[in-house]
Order: structure tokens, then sequence, then C-alpha cells
């Protein structure tokens, strides 16, 4: 694992756009086409909108969808689908992207539509972020790193609803839903590359946890660790906790 260290969340984002270009246009140029997996969150507005102003063909890049609230409609503020379409689709009008239907009547059968989908393919890069429970995408500690499904239905535990209200999704944790659609860590860590983009001081317990700690359920992303080629974007405060970081 590679770790970035940024003065700024501008800057961060900006180098972690590039580096996801890169891989874009490497995939376009040997195969024809990119296959990416895009997170949302707080975490990654400047990233992704560093990412649509990359000179990138758009039209030969196709999105996987990383998790959803089950039950959210899509015209809450809240709604990962609503979030992606603002800030990925609209702009760039990508050939496809998956979007996970948490409104779906039979929930296990949208993981199983979305599992096929994405079995087709080799994901060129996941663009992910790590929780303050140090989830990635919505797999809550204790992690499942062994469950084969690409997308299964997962609990949200309430330290994981706890940040959605602190980061004024919500106005209270009640609102939160208590289970969502989660891309597996195995399906994750099919990725070719992954980008994890852990700004602010609010992660940076979760960010030693899962960097300096032995690889543990207790800490799911720690298991990026395992990954061959995985970037870890940080900022001066989600460092601040680590005991050796480098900046760039």
């Amino acid at each position: 694992m590679e770790i970035k260290v940024f003065n700024t969340k501008a800057a961060l984002g900006q180098r972690a756009a590039e580096q996801a270009a890169d891989i874009v246009r490497r995939a376009i140029a040997e195969r024809g086409i990119a296959y990416l997996i895009a997170a949302t969150g707080a975490s990654q507005f400047e990233f992704l909108d560093a990412l649509v102003q990359q000179k990138i063909d758009w039209t030969k890049v196709i999105f996987f969808h990383l998790d959803e609230y089950v039950g959210l409609p899509i015209s809450h503020p809240a709604s990962f689908r609503r979030y992606l379409i603002e800030r990925i689709v609209e702009r760039v009008r990508p050939r496809a992207f998956h979007l996970i239907n948490g409104e779906a009547v039979h929930v296990r059968d949208e993981c199983s539509r979305l599992g096929e989908l994405i079995s087709e393919h080799t994901i060129d890069a996941a663009f992910v972020g790590i929780g303050e429970n140090g989830h990635l995408a919505f797999n809550d500690p204790p992690a499942d790193f062994n469950i084969d499904e690409p997308y299964i239905l997962v609990d949200l535990d309430a330290a994981c609803r706890q940040q959605q209200v602190g980061e004024g999704w919500f106005n209270d944790i009640s609102e939160v839903p208590t289970q969502a659609i989660s891309m597996s860590i195995r399906q994750i860590l099919k990725a070719r590359q992954v980008i994890c983009i852990v700004p602010e001081r609010r992660k940076a317990k979760a960010v030693k946890d899962c960097l300096e700690y032995e690889v543990s359920p207790m800490h799911p992303a720690s298991i990026l660790q395992e990954h061959p080629c995985t970037t870890m974007y940080l900022d001066r405060e989600s460092a601040s906790l680590l005991s050796r970081a480098a900046e760039h």
C-alpha cells in the first residue's frame, strides 16, 4: 500500500483524480473500455469534482455503485443514487452507471441482479473511502471478509448511522435507515487498483486502526493492507495519528 498525505483536501482530491484518470485512460487504450466503482459521502467531494474535469472519453467508461440505503427515496438529499447522478452522471454522461435501487421491492433480488452484472467484468479501479468506524463501503465491524456474493444486504451499526447525521445528510439518527445494500469486501478487493480517499480529522483514528494494526474484521478497511495496488490519499488531519506519513 502506498500512502500519500497532502496539506489540503483540494490537493488530495486533485492528485487522486489525476491517478484515477491515468488508470482510466490506460484501460481504454488497452481494452477499449474502463470499469470503475464509485463511492459517495462528504469525503469524495473534492475528488469527484476534480475527476469529472479530467480529459477522459467518458463514453468508454462504465461505473458500478458501491452502496445504497434500503428504502430511502431517490428524492431524499442523502440518497446515494441522487448523489452519483448529480456529481457524475449528469456531468460526464458515462456509457453506463449501474446504480443500486435501494427501493427495490425484493432487496435480495436486487443484490443478485447487480452481482450478475459486475461478475461479468474486471474492475479497473475502485474509488472508496473509510468510515469513522473503519467500515469499507457499508461493511461495518465486524465485517465479513469471506462472503463471495458481490452485493449483500447489511445492517448498519449506530456509529455508521451517527456519522451520516454528523455529515449533515440527516437531522437525527432515527431518520437514518438501518439497512443497506453494500458491495462485499471480496468484490472490492477484486479491483485491479484501489484509490482510497480519506480526509478530515474525524477519520484519523479509523485511519490509524486500519493502517497500523493487524488486519481484522473489527477494522474492515484494514483489509486494504492485503491488496497489492492500493493508494491511500490522506490530508494532514486524517493522517495526524499515524506514526509516520510522508507529505506530498
